[in-house]
């Protein structure tokens, strides 16, 4: 086993990582991304210069059609993003904004030439380039930018901010692996974009001393002694020798990885290219994130006058979305005051209705739609009243009491089921009753009863099936029953049937009562046998309908 940690080393590690954390936070970060249809080289192009921007760009960055600068303006601010690098291309020409975050300004450049990594890199003979290289940011090197003019100077400080500053007194040198390097041309106005990557190696020694220091073993059989190889450097090509000179040779104030690289030593640094390469110009700078005034133009001049004449017009819009953005806040306000103003009144309102529906259980002065405590007493009346006409007697105390049923206070009266009347069966269009046999008029056992306008009885549920018929409640009595069975019931007992009952037994039966037996079947009245139906009766067979 390891052994512990001490609590020194502990502590330590926890402050090295604090400060990283806070150094990794006051460093510029970066959003590189394309708008609209680019292409497959300019989307490569893209993906270069995020390889360039690390580590403190979003190497990853998912980009969508729907998506506006708008959106990366807003995720950039909780990200600590402070640059974008945004290409666009046109039929002509293909264009890089570079915009500093939140309020700009905006540069705008045209790409006029550009090479991506897989270009640069095919047409060295050895390249130097590896993962680790792009673990720390690069350092940046301007040349010429001290020209007079305030685009230039603009121009140069942008490209500052977008690397993180180098403190050369605290530098670690093995961090540098990689350098970018912007030069600016002032008789053309244009921009050299180069990226390489850095290496040291030692100088002062002979080329042998170097490959042994390489352990790379020469071929030292045509050699007497192995002082020949440290001192002429026999049998060695002169291309595996740099042509190094006083440009690139300095002596290093510290330890750099690699075989020779001792401080305060001559070291040499060499550049390798590994892309991408662009030449830019400078098209025009923008206050704000493309939304302000024009500072810089490169084709385009305007007089004092006209920049005034803008300068007003700009001021005058940023009144009115004011204007607008006030008024939009009172609609805001008015609405919140309304929708509270209407849920205190729903609430007052629920409250009322609770309080009067407690204080109004027992008695209530409103009389409840549901509650139809008449309605039991009135249909009986009506049935006595029907029993009355029909049989001409008068019905007992207890025959129609429980014959309709009590609905309780939460149940709604059921309504009644209504009859499908055709044209052919329905009743005489006058209304009147039709003479029977006997001369007699008035209404038929059994049928329409008088002052009902023409209406069938109601259609009761529930009753008991008996013999294949439905013995209705308040209907007839039968075995265990006392008092008389209502109009128009059967009975299976002897004795005398009432006007309108049907019987088995033989007997004469009155005038339009059903009897199975032969017999003259009254006007109207239903058999199976042929017979004239009365006028307005519905029938199976054929016969003469009325009009």
């Amino acid at each position: 086993m390891g052994k512990a940690k001490t609590k020194n080393q502990k502590k330590a590690r926890v402050n090295a990582a604090h400060v990283a954390q806070e150094d990794y936070g006051t460093v510029p970060h970066s959003f590189v991304f394309h708008r609209g249809q680019v292409g497959k080289n300019v989307a490569q192009l893209v993906q270069d210069m995020r390889r360039v921007m690390e580590p403190f760009t979003a190497e990853s960055l998912k980009v969508q059609k729907k998506n506006v600068l708008k959106d990366f303006v807003a995720v950039a601010g909780p990200l600590g993003v402070t640059h974008f690098l945004v290409f666009t291309k046109t039929p002509s020409s293909i264009n890089m904004r570079l915009a500093r975050l939140p309020k700009g300004p905006m540069l705008h450049f045209r790409v006029l030439k550009y090479s991506l990594v897989k270009d640069v890199v095919s047409s060295l003979k050895k390249h130097r380039m590896h993962q680790h290289q792009f673990s720390h940011h690069p350092l940046l090197v301007l040349n010429n930018f001290g020209v007079e003019g305030l685009q230039v100077k603009l121009m140069a400080t942008m490209f500052q901010n977008m690397f993180p500053s180098i403190n050369v007194h605290k530098v670690n040198l093995n961090t540098i692996r990689r350098c970018v390097l912007i030069n600016y041309d002032p008789l053309s106005q244009e921009i050299d974009f180069r990226h390489y990557s850095v290496k040291v190696v030692p100088v002062g020694m002979s080329r042998g001393v170097k490959k042994l220091m390489q352990e790379r073993f020469p071929n030292m059989s045509k050699l007497e002694d192995i002082s020949e190889l440290l001192l002429k450097g026999a049998n060695l090509s002169e291309s595996e020798a740099e042509q190094d000179g006083e440009h690139n040779i300095t002596e290093l104030p510290q330890v750099y990885s690699g075989r020779g690289n001792m401080r305060s030593q001559q070291s040499a640094v060499r550049l390798t290219e590994i892309g991408p390469r662009m030449t830019l110009q400078l098209v025009k700078i923008e206050e704000g994130m493309g939304e302000g005034s024009v500072l810089y133009h490169a084709v385009i001049s305007k007089t004092e006058e006209e920049l005034q004449e803008i300068l007003k017009r700009k001021e005058a819009e940023l009144k009115r979305k004011e204007e607008r953005r006030k008024k939009q806040q009172q609609d805001v306000a008015q609405k919140k005051e309304k929708r509270e103003e209407n849920r205190k009144k729903s609430l007052e309102g629920i409250k009322k209705k609770l309080d009067g529906q407690a204080g109004g259980s027992d008695e209530s002065e409103v009389e409840d739609p549901g509650m139809q405590e008449d309605r039991p007493a009135i249909e009986s009346e009506d049935e006595a009243e029907y029993y009355r006409q029909a049989v001409g007697e008068e019905p007992d105390e207890d025959m129609f009491s429980a014959s309709t049923r009590k609905r309780g206070a939460s149940r709604p009266p059921r309504p009644y089921k209504k009859r499908k009347l055709s044209s052919e069966k329905g009743p005489a269009q006058d209304g009147a009753s039709k003479p029977w046999k006997d001369g007699k008029r008035g209404p038929r056992p059994g049928g329409l009863a008088e002052g009902r306008g023409g209406d069938r009885l109601p259609h009761r549920k529930g009753g008991k099936k008996i013999s294949g018929k439905m013995a209705r409640e308040g209907g007839p009595k039968w075995k265990g029953q006392k008092g008389k069975p209502q109009a128009g019931a059967r009975r299976k007992g002897p004795g005398k049937p009432w006007a309108g009952a049907g019987r088995k037994g033989p007997g004469k039966p009155q005038a339009g009562a059903g009897r199975k037996g032969p017999g003259k079947p009254q006007a109207g009245a239903g058999r199976k046998g042929p017979g004239k139906p009365r006028a307005g009766a519905g029938r199976k067979g054929p016969g003469k309908r009325r009009p």
